[in-house]
Parts: structure tokens; sequence; C-alpha cells
């Protein structure tokens, strides 16, 4: 009953019957393939590396293996998932009405991100149990679409999403389980790189789709701001500014008149 909806949603978008006509009946058409820099940038990214673990779900979406044992995903397969969630996304009216889960740390900035430019609902960090079935909690939401980040790790809120009957969209690597997902996104889901950029492309997809921004123009908003950035790393990087430019300042005070 949710794939059914999820097809029904991903078929009534503002796409309009029209255009969807034309680019299914037109083996020629580019409006929603991949492009050249699109396929380039994920592969920098390395969202076709899987894991050494393949279960038997994901293998429809595995093209090799590596000598080292790790599988290699079908981007196109990736691409053509992305489409259709995006798609069935921009299908909901209200933007907040979708969700967005991840506990994964590598993905929060990615999710907080997502939520900032299309205005779905983040659920960024530790998902508290209950926060779909327990209407007493004070968390308490019904979304009418979640997307999550990894279905192992966001176990909790594809448990509780199959209760209350919520479609799942979820960014699945090779060894990811399916149980209760309905539409699978094949992506390496661990590297903080590949999330960061497959959370941006499925922003600018729904953005394009919406025509908040045109599909001839690249968008504005740099991959890097989804990407995870170490704490440490940003500190350490903002004494060394700090010093750079207190430096001068103690030179010129120190300087005899």
């Amino acid at each position: 009953l949710k794939l059914q909806f999820l097809y029904l949603i991903a078929s009534t978008t503002p796409l309009g019957p029209s255009l969807t006509m034309s680019i299914t009946s037109n083996p020629n058409s580019t409006v929603l393939k991949a492009t050249e820099n699109d396929v380039q940038k994920m592969l920098a990214c390395k969202v076709h590396m899987g894991t050494k673990n393949l279960t038997s779900h994901m293998e429809r979406y595995t093209t090799a293996r590596r000598k080292d044992g790790i599988h290699i995903l079908n981007l196109h397969m990736t691409w053509e998932k992305l489409m259709m969630a995006a798609r069935a996304i921009v299908a909901i009216e209200n933007p907040a009405d979708v969700a967005v889960v991840c506990a994964r740390p590598f993905g929060q900035r990615a999710v907080l991100k997502f939520a900032q430019n299309c205005g779905v609902t983040a659920m960024a960090g530790r998902f508290c149990p209950g926060s779909l079935t327990n209407q007493k909690q004070e968390k308490f939401a019904q979304p009418r679409l979640i997307i999550v980040t990894d279905p192992r790790t966001d176990h909790q809120a594809i448990t509780e999403s199959a209760y209350v009957n919520i479609p799942v969209i979820a960014f699945c690597d090779t060894d990811s389980p399916l149980t209760h997902v309905d539409m699978a996104i094949p992506c390496n889901n661990r590297g903080k790189l590949a999330i960061g950029m497959m959370y941006w492309l499925l922003s600018r997809e729904v953005l394009r789709m919406r025509n908040s921004i045109p599909r001839a123009l690249p968008w504005e908003v740099a991959v890097d701001l989804f990407f995870y950035r170490d704490p440490e790393e940003v500190m350490k990087k903002e004494e060394e500014e700090k010093q750079a430019i207190a430096a001068p300042v103690v030179a010129s005070t120190a300087a005899p008149a």
C-alpha cells in the first residue's frame, strides 16, 4: 500500500502530465538524466563505493566486485532512484510534512542543510523512541514521508513508520536491510563526502522540480556546505585565523616610534 502511494505521488508531481509524457516517450530527452559533471562529482565523493558485505535485496544494484572484496554500485540506478525520490518529495504539498532522520554524525550537517534549503523537518541526532507513535511525547510528529540516511542506524524510525503506515525513503549501502523500506536509493551512506553529495543532489533536484531554481543554471549553493566538518579542525582553523590577524597588530605596536 505504501509503495503504491509512493508511485502515485511520484506520478502527480508538478512536472505536469505533458512534460512527463514527453520525457517518457522521448528516449533522447535529457531533462532528468545525469550530466557528466554530476557523475564526476559522485565518483569523486565515492558514492559508488559499497562494502564487502552484500544482502540479497541489494544485489540488483551492484555491477562489480573489486579484488579487495568491495562491491561497486550502479550509479545509473542510483540516479534513477534519486529522481524518483525527488518527485515523491515534491508531491507532498506541505514540505514540513517530510521528515529527514539521521543519527550518524557524518550526515547530520547534510540533513540540516537539506532541511534549510527544502523546508522539510530535520530530525538530526538520536531519534527519540515514540516520536511517531506516542502522542503524549513532546517531540511527537505525524509526517507524510520519512527519509532516513542509514536503515541500520535509523532502524527505530523505520520501525515506527511501519506501525503508522508512513512511506520510507532510505539511502542504502550494499549491506543495508530493506525491511519496511519503500524506496531504496543505492549509495555509499558511510562516507562523509558521499552523504553530503547525495543530499546536495537531492535538494537541488527538489528545488528544480518546484521551479525554485532554473535547471539551465548551476545551483549557487556549494556542495561543501553539506559536508561534515570536524569541530576540532574548525576550532583550530579559527585560532590560526585569529593569530594571523593579531600578528600584524602586535608587530606594529612593538615597533619603535
